[in-house]
């Protein structure tokens, strides 16, 4: 007569649970499997893992095997094991972390450069068959020709009022059908259809929707602003205080040139009224008004003497008794076509 033993499971008591309350082993070992990665890591990637198998998931795990680590499971057993974590250590920083522990998510935890890391995973996506039930994420269509179906099963297009043929013993598509919408929900028939004619439309795979780092939460799409787009919004932001700065005539660094700029020419707007003023600045404007086509045939790169004028108008403004009274466009560059073109 043999005698069965039957090993209980461990009693772990946990704070602010009952003492007598029984942890299988199972969710004992996630605790402390999660605890570590806490303890070990500071950053780490929160992947949506919405209509990825398991499959793919063990793929990744191996193709990233040393440079990072996947954790997955259910939320409320997650933020429990934060919660009892940031008891433990006095850590409010994970707080952040359990918040935003919401719909089916997993952490990847690593210590490599997230945007380069989030590139990686976005770009592993899988092909897959549409299934009943699920959501279209891009829209499918049908394109013409021969399905290489029986002609017994013309009915089935029939009902979803897609034109059909007989064409040599076998089913064709008279012309291109919109199957499903974006966003539509997939019915059984469609996926059906989309089955049996071998088409996979549907491309998944883990999305990075927030990088956690620190006790900070960042949105996944902070990562895809470029310089460029930095540098626009800062030159953006600069425009906007030199407008604010000159409505209310308070002088700045930003728009001190520019008034400057349109001080000088409302001199010479005014010098060009009055006849009795002159200087070398106002004379310039008096002579291109006077004869434009001169100077501009003085200003062309091509031509042999007007490159001579122009050099020996250089020489005249250079010298140092008429420095002072030359346009003050020298010192600002070309603030006054940026001015015009703002």
């Amino acid at each position: 007569m043999t005698t069965e033993i039957i090993i209980a499971p461990e009693e772990v008591e946990l704070p602010g649970e009952r003492a007598n309350k029984t942890i299988p082993q199972r969710k004992v070992d996630y605790g402390v499997k999660l605890k570590s990665l806490l303890d070990e890591y500071k950053t780490c990637l929160i992947v949506s893992i919405t209509n990825v198998g398991s499959k793919q998931i063990a793929e990744m795990r191996k193709d990233f095997r040393g440079r990072a680590r996947f954790l997955f499971g259910k939320n409320t057993l997650i933020r429990k094991v934060i919660r009892d974590y940031v008891k433990e250590t006095g850590n409010a920083k994970f707080l952040q972390l359990m918040e935003a522990t919401r719909g089916n998510v997993g952490f990847v935890f690593t210590k490599e450069s997230c945007p380069e890391l989030r590139k990686e995973i976005i770009a592993r996506k899988k092909q897959c068959a549409a299934k009943a039930g699920t959501f279209a994420p891009v829209d499918v269509k049908v394109p013409a020709g021969p399905t290489g179906m029986e002609p017994t099963q013309t009915g089935f297009f029939q009902a979803m009022n897609i034109p059909t043929r007989i064409n040599r013993g076998q089913i064709d598509i008279e012309e291109e059908v919109h199957l499903i919408k974006e966003g539509t929900k997939v019915g059984a028939s469609e996926a059906s259809l989309l089955i049996k004619l071998g088409i996979k439309p549907f491309y998944y795979g883990m999305k990075v929707v927030a990088v956690y780092n620190d006790g900070e939460v960042i949105p996944a799409a902070v990562y895809d602003i470029d310089n460029e787009q930095i540098a626009g919004s800062f030159y953006f932001g600069l425009r906007q205080v030199a407008a604010l700065c000159f409505t209310m005539n308070y002088p700045t660094i930003i728009n001190v040139p520019h008034s400057l700029m349109n001080a000088y020419k409302e001199a010479l707007s005014l010098g060009l009224e009055l006849n009795s003023y002159s200087w070398e600045g106002l004379d310039t404007v008096k002579q291109i008004l006077e004869n434009p086509d001169a100077f501009i045939a003085a200003a062309a790169p091509a031509g042999g003497g007007g490159g001579g004028g122009a050099a020996a108008v250089v020489e005249k403004e250079d010298t140092p008794e008429k420095e002072s009274s030359a346009a003050p466009a020298g010192v600002f560059g070309d603030d006054s076509s940026s001015e015009e073109s703002s």
